[in-house]
């Protein structure tokens, strides 16, 4: 560093304090989260919430074995029926991380997205992201689709994600079933097995519009979630991946897996002419030591029982015209997306190094009146929000059909029947 370049900052109190607070983002990184609560807050927190889940879960499945006949009758009003229910889900998964696990998050992007991130007048994240959409992401840790799910509310299409995820999900009680109905492709990572059931459920998802509120006569609302990794990052998994580099002449990447490109490859190629854009999330977790992965720190139960969520999720954004992705040759495909992974993995490193994604939105995020605080973060293309529902009055949906058919089945008793 210059003379000159010391003068400025000595008397410059803007790029003093930006330093310190970058300073002490790439301090807070090299701490150690803390565990908040101990064993006997933990026994009564997995009471209280294990007992809320499943209370919900039970009321959403039977829900949806409500409504399953209307598959016979009309297949719209079935598909917007279980887009209720999976906007159900979207709301409980939202309300326990508000009341559970309060989580802080910190949104930037490149131009691409400039015009699609704000933050609303009640201090909500609100994000215009297109009605159809393939999404990507890194997959950090098992809560990653968490917070995509809470993203997908942000922009009202949490009853319209769609989720590509191991078969051995499928056959957990009760969520396993319900997200069956939701439409979830179950993938046994086996591609002539795979390669039919993906192509059938694709098939689907190009059906005409029935639920759109963009006024587009085509397609219905859709957002394809797939994390190309096929796996969260761990030690095990990191060391796999690198193994595979080596036997392909390949560069590891230092903060994700390679990815893997058949799957992604043939959801695009059969959306094609369907779908406009793929949307690219970066996600990264601030809390864990310097050097140190996240799935150690940030499991379901150190996040939900232990009292330690991130100190906050960091996500950058971009988007791709499909138009513009190589779809007629999966080596071409294939080198496409390495190489994206490996800008996403220069993203990643200049957050461990910083504490900040860099940010291309400046100008462009709005801030609500009465949130001053988050302001100066905005016009450094930053959308600062925790993860919280509009109004707890929407947990109400979730239970509004079963009270609707109990209320039907006592109405002839109460008219004297």
């Amino acid at each position: 560093m210059d003379t000159s370049e010391v003068r400025q900052r000595k008397h410059d109190p803007q790029l003093n304090h930006t330093t310190a607070s970058t300073k002490q983002l790439s301090d807070s990184q090299n701490e150690e989260p803390r565990l908040k609560h101990g064993i006997a807050m933990q026994l009564l927190r997995s009471l209280l919430l294990a007992t809320w889940f499943n209370c919900c879960c039970v009321a959403i499945l039977t829900t949806q074995v409500i409504g399953s006949p209307l598959y016979l009758i009309n297949k719209d009003w079935y598909y917007s029926y279980m887009a209720y229910t999976k906007q159900s889900f979207g709301l409980v998964i939202t309300a326990l991380t508000q009341w559970g696990c309060p989580t802080f998050v910190r949104v930037s992007g490149d131009k691409s997205v400039r015009g699609q991130v704000h933050v609303a007048e009640d201090g909500r994240l609100k994000t215009q992201f297109p009605e159809r959409l393939v999404l990507i992401a890194n997959h950090q840790v098992y809560t990653d689709w968490i917070y995509l799910w809470w993203v997908a509310y942000t922009n009202t299409m949490h009853g319209r994600i769609f989720i590509i995820l191991k078969e051995s999900l499928k056959y957990i009680p009760i969520i396993g079933q319900g997200m069956t109905f939701y439409g979830f492709i179950f993938m046994a990572r086996k591609w002539l097995s795979d390669k039919p059931r993906l192509q059938h459920r694709l098939e689907k998802l190009k059906t005409q519009h029935t639920g759109s509120h963009s006024g587009s006569p085509q397609y219905d609302p859709m957002w394809l979630l797939i994390f190309p990794e096929g796996t969260n990052l761990s030690i095990n998994t990191r060391r796999r991946s690198a193994e595979y580099a080596a036997k392909q002449g390949l560069s590891p990447l230092k903060h994700e897996l390679l990815p893997r490109s058949t799957g992604l490859f043939f959801c695009l190629q059969q959306l094609r002419g369907t779908v406009e854009w793929v949307y690219d999330c970066t996600v990264a977790y601030e809390g864990p030591p310097k050097g140190s992965l996240p799935d150690k720190y940030f499991t379901l139960r150190s996040t939900y029982l232990q009292g330690r969520p991130p100190t906050s999720v960091n996500m950058h954004w971009r988007r791709f015209a499909v138009s513009e992705i190589p779809l007629d040759d999966q080596q071409e495909f294939d080198s496409w997306l390495r190489e994206r992974w490996t800008e996403k993995d220069q993203l990643l490193e200049e957050y461990h190094e910083t504490g900040r994604f860099p940010s291309e939105l400046a100008g462009s995020i709005e801030v609500g009146h009465g949130f001053e605080d988050r302001k100066p973060a905005a016009a450094a293309g930053y959308a600062e929000a925790h993860v919280r529902l509009g109004h707890w009055a929407e947990v109400g949906r979730i239970f509004m059909v079963l009270l609707g058919a109990v209320f039907l089945c006592k109405l002839p008793k109460l008219l004297g029947f």
